[in-house]
């Protein structure tokens, strides 16, 4: 369950207890943009003690390191997987399948317990966005698609609040994902003093099937959480769809009525997803 997603600078150490205070359902330690070249090394160094020392305290933790190609791609990705044993490496700039299977394979040569740990992908490029299928299914270690809307956007000059933009890409993202059987997760909105727009930018990506958000900030963590968790009505809703469809099942019904609506399968479905997150959520 990952409905926030707190981005922490790997070279500041100072934030790392913070972020492991707040309310964030996942903590994704950054070692790529946030970190300057010239401290890239100091900053695999400080992550790696941090995730060698951490309680767990059960957040999901997930680490963004260099792209493939880069000077630091190697070592991030082996100091990574040796020092946090079960994890999540976020791979940014992906344009191909063969940027995920370089990852696998330096996953491979380092990992202590084979497939513990798995890989979000960035979809932050034109051809990663026309590739987001291939990228979903190029192996089974990737668990999520993300969506890096500074990269895709800022640099062809397309507004950031252009809805219109924003909901085909997330809905191109969202498909994709499903095509795989694989989570979507919504990108990070800069303007950390703008929450209300912070909160409806969650809920367009949560009407669009998105099951969380990234937070550059701790101020956006409560927005997401809330956006992204089911309300007490739409969990009684899915609980009433669930028991009706046992009902239905043993008269030999495939499809039937819930308060005047027809219900099948991909409703049942949907119910049965959503009652998951939520009792996952109310335990957590």
């Amino acid at each position: 369950m990952m409905r926030s997603k707190l981005f922490v600078p790997a070279s500041r150490p100072e934030l790392f207890a913070k972020a492991e205070a707040s309310a964030a359902d996942s903590l994704s330690f950054d070692l790529e943009d946030a970190v300057a070249p010239a401290r890239k090394d100091e900053a695999r160094a400080l992550l790696t003690e941090h995730l060698r020392k951490r309680d767990s305290g059960g957040k999901t933790v997930v680490v963004r390191v260099n792209a493939v190609g880069t000077p630091w791609f190697a070592a991030d990705v082996a100091s990574v997987v040796a020092g946090c044993g079960a994890a999540i490496i976020n791979l940014p700039m992906a344009g191909s399948p063969a940027d995920v299977k370089a990852l696998v394979e330096l996953i491979e040569k380092h990992e202590a317990a084979p497939g513990a740990i798995r890989i979000l992908v960035n979809i932050e490029t034109p051809a990663a966005l026309r590739r987001a299928a291939e990228l979903a299914a190029a192996d089974p270690r990737v668990m999520g698609l993300q969506i890096g809307y500074a990269d895709l956007l800022e640099p062809y000059g397309i507004d950031r609040r252009d809805e219109g933009a924003l909901s085909h890409i997330r809905m191109a993202v969202r498909l994709a994902a499903a095509e795989a059987h694989i989570a979507a997760y919504d990108g990070a909105f800069a303007g950390v003093k703008d929450n209300e727009y912070f909160i409806r930018e969650c809920a367009r990506a949560r009407a669009q099937g998105f099951a969380g958000k990234s937070c550059i900030h701790p101020s956006q963590i409560e927005a997401a959480n809330q956006a992204f968790m089911p309300t007490e009505s739409e969990a009684a809703r899915a609980r009433k769809i669930v028991e009706a469809a046992a009902v239905a099942e043993a008269q030999g019904m495939g499809a039937y009525l819930v308060d005047g609506q027809m219900i099948d399968k991909p409703f049942l479905e949907s119910a049965r997803a959503l009652l998951d997150l939520w009792e996952r959520a109310t335990r957590a």
